[in-house]
């Protein structure tokens, strides 16, 4: 943030640091869920949360095979290890993702069925769960953050107008994560609902 008042001082540019990049981590966590969140079109990362039992321990596909979509309504995995091709058939079906996948022993075929308007309503759903979810973690950032500054300046390590303009760095920081997440929010949401 150019011109912070926290990151001019000393006692304080820690702190800052730590602020932003756990507010980075939840937004970039809150991106990363709404990648995998199902839209009506194919993607690879729909299949982030379905893992396998590779040699005793939960695998994600993506780490064990190429995952792509070369049209959208089909995601193609090509296991490096064709063994694994049935545990990987296995692990999509028992999924709750209602994926049917097809198996040729080398290449498994995943069609994507299209979305129908109620599901879209539910993913919708989902995804403002989600959002919500990350706008908490965002304001929990804020009151540890809030909470230290408070410390700091009942200790006498910042004068009372350092804190108080701190403060109100560290609502600006968390109001401008948040309306991030909106945005991405949104954006995620038309694509969900467009046919």
């Amino acid at each position: 943030m150019a011109g912070s008042i926290m990151a001019s001082i000393p006692a304080l540019k820690e702190l800052s640091a730590d602020i932003r990049r756990r507010m980075d981590q939840a937004v970039a966590g809150f991106q990363s869920n709404l990648a995998s969140t199902r839209t009506g079109r194919a993607s690879a990362h729909m299949l982030d949360s379905v893992k396998i039992d590779y040699y005793g321990t939960p695998t994600p596909i993506a780490q064990v095979a190429q995952v792509s979509a070369p049209e959208p309504q089909l995601i193609l995995i090509q296991p490096w290890d064709p063994s694994i091709a049935t545990e990987i058939d296995k692990a999509l079906r028992t999924s709750d993702l209602g994926f049917n996948p097809q198996s040729d022993g080398k290449v498994i075929r995943v069609p994507v069925p299209p979305m129908t308007e109620e599901r879209r309503r539910e993913v919708v759903k989902h995804v403002h769960k989600v959002l919500e979810d990350h706008r908490t973690s965002i304001r929990n950032v804020r009151r540890d953050g809030n909470d230290a500054l408070k410390k700091l300046a009942k200790e006498k390590k910042i004068s009372e107008d350092e804190e108080k303009r701190a403060l109100e760095e560290v609502q600006k920081m968390t109001d401008e994560e948040i309306r991030r997440m909106e945005d991405l929010s949104r954006r995620k949401e038309a694509e969900v609902m467009q046919v």
